[in-house]
């Protein structure tokens, strides 16, 4: 079942999609990789929902990737005595450490190391920006503030600090046991919350190794001031655009999505585009049609992938959901304009062999309007390459290695086919020939084009393209 569009779908699990027959109809409806958000499972439930999603890629024959989305520190308030209170613009608030239940005139914030980093003029908001305090005072264990923004404030609200950097990793002791397990259990990307740092991210790292690929969320200022140097540490990036809205102005949420999924480009990294997507259809059939437009621009941007949220996870309509995502991004990518706008953002390749082979192969099959690049790659790194430049023709990556190709399910415009590495040049092209026909790329009388590197089974040695004519019997012309 080969896919008509390049721009990747991710789904995410939850109380209404969380069966095996629910997760093959997700995948059928246009879902390419599955989202377990450890904010509501454990290790036991990930490992079910691992196990359900491994046996519908049996069932299909195609490679699925999995990403488990880490919790990240979940920032607070403490209880209050009446279970809430109603604050008052220019009135103070205290945040203390005091366990005595709060009032409207203070309230615990278990959290000592966020009134350790407090600072005069720092902003705090309060149930995703619903209140917003300034902190005019602190002390090691008390943070005065003054309401900006009144409103009801309840039992154990959350917390978002925008201009403070917190101390810590973005890792909690449950993320890392969830972490652990995510590694053992065999999942292909690992997504970190609450990222401020590229330490952040290489922490994740250290524990995944090489056993999972880390995709970085970027969702507080913190990590926009340290864009480049996550990018450089991370494998992947999340435009987390509900917790980014939250604590920047939600007028620069969008353009901060454009320069993230560019930069991101330019980097070779793949990219996804999150949160409220198509958040009406949690209720309802259809979608409004400011939502349509916003999926819409995340595709004509070139992003890697779109991802659903509540609307698969406890939405009452999941397929639908997935399949106006589906829809909609194939639409955008037959628009006259869309190959315009993608061919704008091309970035200038990087100086190596491997970029070099990368452009070369789009160019050739742009020039002699081949079916398909066919990429031979061990780690994934080939096939990102050629994603990097969006060619016309979708891309085959041929690997050796069934980790690598559920990891290739993010990245734009690549279908993965696992298969053993190339023995030689002649193998290498009757194969990939094969491969072509056998997965719908191409059919007897096209051409494709054909990169791989020398000698084969090589991490990081592409250095050659081929044309190939794929003859009657499947081979290529000899």
């Amino acid at each position: 079942m080969k896919r008509s569009r390049r721009c990747k779908i991710v789904a995410t699990l939850g109380p209404a999609s969380e069966t095996e027959e629910m997760i093959e109809k997700l995948w059928r409806a246009g879902a390419d990789l599955f989202r377990i958000n450890m904010s509501h499972t454990n290790p036991a439930g990930m490992r079910e929902r691992v196990r359900m999603i491994r046996a519908v890629e049996e069932k299909v024959g195609r490679p699925i990737g999995i990403l488990v989305d880490l919790q990240g520190p979940k920032l607070r308030v403490g209880a209050f005595a009446e279970g809430g209170a109603d604050l008052i613009k220019g009135q103070n608030f205290v945040l203390d450490t005091d366990e005595t239940h709060g009032d409207s005139t203070r309230v615990r914030l278990p959290h000592p190391e966020i009134l350790e980093s407090l600072q005069p003029g720092h902003k705090m908001l309060i149930d995703d920006g619903r209140l917003r305090l300034e902190v005019i005072e602190t002390t090691p264990n008390r943070a005065v503030t003054t309401v900006e923004v009144g409103g009801r404030i309840s039992n154990r609200k959350g917390v978002s600090l925008p201009d403070t950097e917190i101390p810590d990793a973005a890792m909690t002791e449950k993320d890392r046991i969830d972490l652990v397990a995510a590694v053992e259990t065999g999942v292909d990307w690992i997504a970190l919350s609450f990222v401020q740092r590229a330490e952040d991210v290489r922490a994740v790292k250290a524990i995944a190794g090489d056993k999972a690929m880390v995709l970085a969320k970027i969702e507080k200022p913190q990590a926009i001031a340290r864009l480049e140097e996550i990018m450089a540490a991370a494998d992947g990036l999340m435009v987390a655009r509900g917790d980014l809205g939250v604590e920047v102005p939600p007028e620069k949420v969008p353009g901060l999505q454009k320069r993230i999924t560019r930069e991101a480009r330019r980097l070779g990294r793949p990219v996804i585009v999150a949160t409220q997507m198509l958040e009406s259809m949690i209720t309802s059939p259809t979608p409004t049609r400011a939502e349509v437009s916003d999926v819409a621009t995340a595709v004509f941007e070139g992003a890697d992938a779109i991802m659903l949220s509540a609307e698969s996870a406890s939405g009452h309509y999941p397929v639908e959901a997935v399949a106006m995502m589906n829809r909609i991004a194939e639409n955008v990518e037959i628009e006259p304009v869309y190959r315009s706008i993608i061919n704008a953002q091309r970035s200038v390749p990087e100086k190596t062999g491997a970029d070099a082979v990368a452009m070369a192969a789009r160019d050739m099959a742009e020039t002699l309007e081949t079916k398909a690049i066919v990429a031979w790659t061990a780690s994934g790194a080939t096939a990102l390459r050629v994603a990097r430049e969006r060619p016309r023709a979708p891309i085959l990556a041929l690997t050796p290695c069934r980790d690598t190709a559920r990891r290739l399910t993010l990245v734009w415009g690549t279908e993965a086919a696992v298969t053993r590495d190339a023995h030689d040049v002649d193998d290498m092209a009757n194969r990939a020939c094969k491969f072509a026909v056998r997965q719908h790329f191409a059919d007897a009388g096209d051409r494709i084009v054909i990169i791989a590197g020398v000698p084969f089974g090589t991490p990081g040695a592409t250095n050659m393209v081929r044309i190939a004519f794929i003859a009657e019997d499947g081979l290529r012309a000899q």
